[in-house]
């Protein structure tokens, strides 16, 4: 006896026997009808499923170029307080702009918060800070007078570690702003993270003392980070000769032009 398709397929338990919708029967078994073809112009519905909860993220990163060459002193303060351009963010207790005079002679730039700046939000607090309120008693300058204080970056980075370039880079924009701003007569960069984030240059810092370099017509002078000086105290007499010649270079740069 011979066995259907449909049939020895049942027989061998394979049940039930599934047909592809999508195969056209013969015409021959189509009836044509004005209901039939008004469904077969109608698109199928499609029912919706709702999709899943999505959860929440944390938001990225803020970007620095918002417009930082625009902000006056309080949005810079405030831009920098939120800012989340790069992870130091994440373990910052706070952002740390900057202190003192803003119509100054003087900028010096130093590296980042270490743990009391970011407690406090002062940058140079700690015992390197005691240092530089030393090196400008020797300029017959203090903490807020004719000098502001400011870092290449704003937040602390992990274990005081150096700022990496993607970290000081992130910060460029607001230490750009902060000089645009305060418009010094000269600049002196403490340490190779500052020399990165203003001169863009990765030699040591023997080969840039005693040399003038300028940004945007304003003399800077490099010399030695004041954490650094605690640990080779040799070095501080060379970095109080880099201090006399920004000194010599600061009364140049303010020197009234001879008359012809």
């Amino acid at each position: 006896m011979s066995l259907s398709r449909e049939q020895m397929l049942a027989e061998m338990g394979i049940s039930p026997i599934w047909v592809l919708r999508d195969v056209a029967p013969p015409a021959s078994a189509i009836e044509s009808s004005p209901q039939m073809e008004a469904e077969a112009v109608t698109p199928p519905q499609v029912a919706e499923v709702p999709s899943a909860p999505v959860p929440a993220q944390t938001p990225p990163p803020r970007s620095t170029a918002a417009a930082v060459d625009t902000l006056d002193w309080p949005a810079l303060a405030r831009q920098v307080a939120e800012c989340r351009a790069c992870s130091l963010c994440e373990q910052r207790k706070q952002a740390v702009l900057g202190v003192g005079d803003t119509n100054p002679e003087w900028l010096f730039i130093g590296e980042g918060p270490g743990a009391e700046e970011d407690v406090k939000g002062e940058p140079f607090v700690g015992q390197a800070g005691k240092l530089l309120d030393n090196m400008l008693a020797s300029l017959d300058i203090a903490r807020g007078n004719r000098v502001y204080i400011a870092n290449a970056v704003k937040c602390r980075p992990p274990g005081n570690r150096t700022p990496e370039a993607a970290e000081i880079a992130a910060c460029w924009p607001y230490l750009e702003r902060q000089i645009a701003l305060l418009k010094p007569k000269v600049i002196v960069l403490l340490g190779k993270a500052a020399v990165h984030a203003v001169l863009h240059d990765d030699k040591s810092l023997a080969s840039l003392r005693g040399k003038r370099f300028e940004l945007a017509g304003i003399p800077v002078v490099v010399t030695y980070h004041p954490a650094y000086l605690l640990r080779n105290l040799p070095d501080k007499a060379k970095a109080w000769e880099d201090l006399l010649f920004a000194r010599r270079t600061l009364r140049e740069q303010m020197a009234p032009e001879l008359p012809f």
